[in-house]
């Protein structure tokens, strides 16, 4: 029996001896492995957070190309016609040359918001028998008006084809921004006598109250233009226009009812810029 419990002590120790040599031996290993699994994993959390930096940093050089791609601007000459029909005696109603700009942002697709400025000058006098301002001949003149048309349109641009053409259709609200000063170099009989039948100062004075009363700088326009490739890098294009005297709704003004309308056909050059888009490749002039 002795000898069995001495046998059987030896067997544990043994058995001991060895779990404790297999515990040892397997737990630096399984360490280690860890280690480099650990290694391992936050090498590769590195790589994929380097990966999103560098993608989000393109990602934000396409947009900020694609938001800067949005704006773009048109040089303009036009040819203004100011409708009038003020009697026998009255001038020719004016045919004007003017300069202008737009400058559009693409907000949709096709569609833009679009700001313009038209310059224009010429001469008027003020009929007292209409008591209205009427564009005149350089010799009939009282005032010198300086004219900016502004306008804030929404421009919708339909290609037309593969050709490169596009069709732009637009309208939006419009502000004569009439300057009004004594003209130069008058020679009139009687000028300066206070009589608004000859003198000039009264005159350009009554010019300069009828067209800042009563709302007469407000005239929507509308329009329609065409643009055509004409370089690698810039489009040629026309449009025509209608500028509407709405304010003769409200205003008493006994004037024939063409007065005030106002047409122009004009010219324009426009950088034929591609906006870059992840989702959209699709692109039109502004």
């Amino acid at each position: 029996m002795y000898v069995n419990m001495r046998r059987k002590n030896r067997e544990h120790l043994i058995l001991t001896i060895v779990l404790i040599f297999f515990c040892v031996s397997f737990y630096p290993l399984n360490a280690q492995d860890i280690n480099d699994e650990n290694t391992n994993t936050e090498n590769a959390i590195e790589v994929n957070t380097h990966d999103e930096n560098l993608n989000n940093d393109n990602s934000n050089g396409e947009n900020k190309e694609a938001s800067f791609s949005q704006f773009n601007w048109a040089v303009t000459g036009s040819i203004f016609h100011f409708a009038a029909k003020n009697g026998v005696d009255s001038d020719p109603s004016p045919i004007l040359p003017s300069l202008g700009a737009s400058l559009s942002w693409q907000f949709h697709k096709f569609v833009r918001l679009e700001f313009t400025e038209d310059l224009y000058f010429t001469n008027y006098e003020y009929n007292t028998t209409l008591n209205y301002p009427m564009a005149c001949n350089p010799e009939n003149r009282s005032a010198f008006v300086f004219g900016f048309i502004t306008a804030i349109q929404i421009t919708a641009v339909i290609p037309l084809g593969a050709g490169g053409i596009f069709m732009r259709i637009f309208a939006g609200p419009a502000m004569d921004i009439r300057i009004v000063t004594l003209a130069v170099g008058l020679k009139h009989p009687a000028d300066f006598t206070g009589d608004i039948e000859t003198d000039p100062q009264v005159q350009t004075d009554a010019i300069r109250n009828h067209f800042w009363g009563k709302g007469r700088w407000f005239m929507p326009v509308a329009g329609i233009g065409f643009d055509f490739p004409a370089m690698e890098k810039l489009l040629f294009g026309f449009d025509l226009r209608v500028w509407f005297p709405i304010y003769k709704l409200w205003t008493d003004d006994n004037t024939p009812k063409i007065d005030g309308w106002r047409f122009g056909i004009g010219f324009r050059v426009t950088p034929a810029f591609e906006p870059k888009s992840k989702k959209d490749k699709s692109t039109a002039p502004l």
